[in-house]
């Protein structure tokens, strides 16, 4: 395993937004942006805040939490934004939250999903690289690292971590 720095970062260092405009190439039968394309996204976003925060690629281990909450249309801006909750040894668990609202107007500004998912830092040999330890900021950041501290205690506890 590649050792790293003990440098802390904040979750603020690590936050990646990403913006992208549905069109009718992401719709299904339905007229809605497919659920798969929604999903691409979230990944990609919390993949760039767990390099972000690893300095090396990080890959998906697992997506533990995913809810769509609202349907998305064409024409729809939508935001994806991701952030690193805890850091442990080589892993991260990222919260992304997605908003959308219409390309051409303002507002109003509507959450179609959130996700949680769990990341590993890998060097250039695809071995698990170790990460800067994570220091939360305000009261948010805290909670949400207490929160991911619950989630990986669960994984644990459940032999999947």
């Amino acid at each position: 395993m590649t050792t790293y720095p003990a440098v802390s970062r904040t979750p603020a260092d690590s936050a990646v937004t990403l913006a992208h405009i549905m069109s009718e190439h992401d719709t299904n039968l339905y007229g809605t942006v497919h659920g798969g394309v929604v999903m691409k996204l979230i990944d990609d976003a919390a993949a760039a805040a767990a390099g972000r925060h690893a300095g090396v690629p990080a890959v998906t281990v697992s997506v533990e939490e995913m809810s769509f909450l609202a349907p998305v249309r064409a024409g729809d801006l939508l935001t994806v934004r991701a952030r690193v909750d805890h850091a442990g040894r080589t892993s991260m668990d990222v919260s992304v939250v997605v908003t959308a609202e219409r390309w051409n107007l303002t507002g109003p500004v509507t959450r179609v999903a959130t996700a949680q998912l769990v990341f590993v830092a890998v060097d250039a040999q695809g071995q698990p690289h170790r990460v800067p330890p994570l220091a939360p900021g305000g009261p948010a950041d805290q909670r949400r690292e207490r929160a991911a501290r619950e989630r990986r205690a669960r994984r644990t506890a459940a032999g999947s971590d």
